[in-house]
């Protein structure tokens, strides 16, 4: 996720379901209408400054098909590239922050968990865990200068940080190189200093030193221009505590004894060969993915060492299920999610809810929709609270099946320096972002 406007912390969706609400039609969601409506709301004085100057799709090109599809702007010459960082204001200086150093993970870790993506109440906030960071900063072939922090001089204290890590994208049929732009977060003291704008041109610096010249982020807000739009649903694991800490609420004329046994799940997986993924399983689950993948306009191009990276299992950050069959021995099918605790803010009886994010699913012979409540079950039993997963894939295929509600916000997803030159649809989107 990057910033809205430019005000890291308000940048992503924390994810809490629209319980009174019914969903948007999609005439609502789409790119064009979002665009106009953001247009009409904002003064000319707080249009998107920053993003007017970068190389992304622009409100005032909607609709323009003479446009080309591709990089809006052509590399520069390495030797072209500006070698020094920016400059930030005189109280503070970049530092690279070292994430396999305990100690910088830690100085990291409390950064985000205090100043991070909130819900707009204030209730939730995200809870990265260290384990979760080195995963997610430390895919193949990462750069340490990429990871960015901005400290005090004369304090050295860490109030401000951004990210980015390489992979490949594919766009059609155009494989690119790019970097994934997330976790820019600033202090909560320091939001008027203007340091994001300088942060993300900083991260974008050190990315084209590397001769990489597009990007992906997500947001929870609409900036210059959204490739495409989607929506967050959530499936109650837990439903007493989710209406405790006030994430969901009762429904109309619903008993809490009533909502548990709405949400009650199977005590057992019902798939014969489901069972936890193995390192011995990569190269079948990369061959599987990426034929499930290819139908999707815009996805990941992973190889084997990134599946080895992503999706083997790791404690309390991503897990992964397949079907193996019991008379063939094939993988067949493919499930995962990954592990984001929120904060609770403020309540007596509750500090942390347990969160799982659908990931990669991939169905050929076993039904999704039977795939996904196995999915379900297993995430149950692990104690978690909630398990989120955005209308994007074929997921919409199970979402109301299996009892999951829409949440109330949505997350918007971004190509620098690439155009797309129609919206997609969130079923043409194959791509997650972390």
């Amino acid at each position: 996720m990057v910033g809205s406007d430019l005000t890291p912390g308000s940048n992503g969706e924390n994810p809490k379901p629209n319980t009174d609400a019914n969903p948007p039609s999609e005439n609502d969601t789409t790119i064009e209408t979002l665009a106009r409506k953001v247009q009409d709301s904002l003064s000319v004085g707080k249009k998107h400054k920053f993003w007017e100057t970068q190389p992304v799709g622009q409100f005032k090109d909607l609709g323009d098909t003479s446009l080309p599809e591709g990089p809006i702007e052509p590399p520069t010459p390495l030797s072209e590239v500006k070698q020094e960082p920016y400059n930030l204001p005189s109280m503070y200086e970049w530092t690279t922050c070292d994430i396999d150093s305990e100690e910088t993970c830690a100085e990291v870790y409390n950064l985000l968990t205090n100043n991070y993506v909130e819900d707009d109440e204030n209730m939730f906030r995200f809870n990265y865990s260290k384990e979760f960071l080195r995963w997610a900063l430390r895919p193949p072939s990462y750069f340490k200068s990429w990871h960015i922090g901005v400290r005090v001089k004369v304090s050295k204290k860490l109030v401000a940080f951004i990210t980015g890590v390489p992979a490949r994208i594919r766009v059609r049929d155009e494989v690119v190189t790019k970097a994934e732009i997330n976790f820019l977060c600033v202090h909560k003291k320091l939001r008027s200093k203007r340091l994001a704008p300088v942060m993300i041109k900083e991260v974008t610096r050190r990315v084209h030193l590397e001769n990489i010249w597009q990007a992906a982020y997500t947001a929870g807000v609409v900036l210059p221009t959204p490739i495409s739009t989607c929506q967050y649903w959530h499936r109650s694991l837990n439903p007493k505590k989710l209406i405790d800490v006030g994430f969901s609420r009762l429904g109309a004329r619903m008993t809490m004894s009533r909502t548990i046994k709405l949400y009650k799940l199977p005590e057992s997986t019902v798939t014969p060969g489901f069972r936890k993924m193995e390192r011995r399983d990569v190269p079948a689950v990369t061959r599987l993915l990426r034929d499930y993948l290819r139908q999707f306009i815009v996805a990941p191009d992973f190889d084997e060492d990134d599946v080895e990276h992503w999706l083997l299992p790791t404690a309390n950050v991503v897990d992964s299920f397949l079907v193996e069959s019991p008379e063939t021995h094939e993988i067949t099918d493919f499930c995962s999610f990954y592990t984001l605790p929120s904060s609770i803010l403020g309540n007596q009886n509750y500090s942390i809810l347990k969160a799982a994010y659908s990931y990669y699913n991939v169905s050929t012979k076993t039904p999704l929709l039977q795939l996904m409540n196995d999915v379900l079950i297993v995430a149950k039993q692990m104690d978690y609270d909630v398990f989120n997963a955005l209308d994007i894939m074929h997921n919409e295929s199970f979402l109301k099946e299996l009892k999951f509600g829409p949440g109330d916000g949505q997350l918007h997803y971004y190509l620098y320096n690439y155009r797309i030159k129609h919206a997609l649809k969130p079923s043409e989107l194959g791509l997650v972002l972390l």
